[in-house]
């Protein structure tokens, strides 16, 4: 961190468990405000704004000497923050056909698989069976006014597979930079100008207003700038794995932030399906034995 990421680490005296909780209602309280862009940028332009906004305000905070990063440096965080720019546009196109709740309930494969990545150990394969009865729970079988969007499924899938990703080749930048928040700055720019090509039609042919932009600022406090703040505070007083068990809440605080602010309510086997993805996440790393935790940004 940044002597400026460590004093905000210092003014904000939260306790680590509130912090990290706070954190999670932020990031789903943000995209809950995001899908309300949906109607005028669409998702791809509501990320490219989103991701855009988030950009400046890091690198305004961090200030990463970018002038200075040596090719191997570059190397690590371009394909980084590739990953972080596919995760939020697949994640945002998902958002557009299926409800917060499961969007992350399905996004949550990347970091469990990340949590079994290599392991033998009979139980972290039960977890994984137990996250596909969820996911198979969640799938579109019979048809019928409950069924899910099967392409917003395979987005939010994507999605899981690019913040899987991102936790990988974020150990990897965090080797090659000194500083994490330096490297998620320089990250969430790399992502900015890869979704570009993705979500620039979108927000030209959109009539942005002021109340748009306003809007799309508090999404990037609350899905970016706020929530990692409070992650790194919980992160430097908590074991990683006591971090993922509580992240591991995420898509149950998305299903009722949906519930509370978009209206979206999960039938039965849904709400089920959550359970499943939670119970198997907070399972596999309680028994993991190094679990990189699922930061998000």
């Amino acid at each position: 961190m940044s002597e400026a990421g460590s004093a905000s680490g210092r003014r904000v005296a939260l306790p680590p468990v509130p912090a990290l909780l706070l954190a999670v209602v932020s990031v789903q309280g943000g995209a809950a405000l995001a899908k309300g862009l949906f109607p005028v940028l669409g998702p791809a332009g509501a990320t490219g704004l989103r991701v855009s906004l988030a950009a400046l305000l890091l690198l305004a905070f961090f200030r990463p000497p970018i002038g200075r990063l040596t090719g191997a440096q570059w190397r690590a965080l371009v394909p980084y923050g590739v990953a972080l720019g596919g995760m939020n546009l697949a994640f945002y196109l998902a958002l557009a056909r299926i409800p917060l709740g499961l969007a992350v309930t399905l996004e949550f494969v990347g970091p469990l698989g990340v949590a079994v990545l290599g392991s033998r150990r009979a139980a972290d394969f039960a977890w994984v069976l137990l996250a596909g009865a969820g996911i198979v729970l969640l799938a579109p079988w019979g048809g019928g006014a409950a069924a899910l969007d099967p392409l917003g499924m395979a987005l939010a899938l994507i999605a899981g597979a690019c913040w899987g990703a991102y936790i990988l080749l974020g150990g990897l930048v965090s080797r090659r930079l000194a500083h994490d928040g330096q490297g998620v700055a320089v990250g969430m720019a790399v992502a900015a100008l890869a979704v570009l090509p993705f979500t620039a039609a979108d927000a030209l042919a959109a009539r942005i207003l002021p109340i748009h932009l306003a809007i799309g600022l508090a999404v990037a406090v609350l899905s970016s700038a706020l929530p990692y703040t409070l992650e790194m505070i919980a992160l430097r007083a908590l074991p990683s794995r006591t971090f993922g068990i509580l992240m591991s809440v995420e898509p149950a605080a998305a299903a009722l932030i949906g519930l509370a602010f978009l209206g979206e309510r999960l039938t039965a086997p849904q709400w089920l399906a959550v359970a499943c993805v939670c119970t198997a996440s907070a399972g596999a790393t309680f028994g993991a034995r190094r679990m990189p935790p699922p930061v998000e940004a």
